[in-house]
């Protein structure tokens, strides 16, 4: 089963976790640029704590396989495609998130990863 998550601005921020293997981290958007946007921040983010994560970014029709995808971040706009991607994750292990419905420039990086993180956890 996939979880869907939303936002919760109020959320602590996640230390490192020792022995953390490499995380990846696809963020979907209607046509790749607000989520090359979102990837940035992510990657920032992760670097400030030191985390491995690798981030991808892209549109949803560009999402063919999610072999090796622990989280999908998606676009707030896209919200109604969720149903078909949680269907698509069902059994792989890959968690999909919902983002916040603000502009790429407005999100907090840091919020971002938080949300991923706690997908992450949650679909295990």
């Amino acid at each position: 089963m996939v979880t869907i998550h939303t936002f919760h601005p109020s959320h602590p921020s996640h230390p490192a976790p020792k022995g953390m293997r490499s995380m990846k981290i696809v963020v979907v958007c209607g046509a790749g640029a607000s989520s090359t946007f979102v990837a940035v921040k992510l990657r920032n983010a992760a670097a400030a704590r030191a985390l491995k994560i690798q981030v991808a970014a892209g549109s949803a029709s560009q999402l063919d396989s999610l072999a090796g995808v622990d989280v999908v971040l998606v676009g707030a706009h896209l919200e109604a495609a969720v149903p078909g991607l949680r269907a698509r994750a069902a059994g792989t292990g890959t968690a999909v998130a919902v983002l916040p419905p603000v502009s790429p420039a407005a999100l907090d990086g840091g919020a971002a990863l938080d949300l991923a993180l706690d997908a992450q956890a949650e679909a295990r």
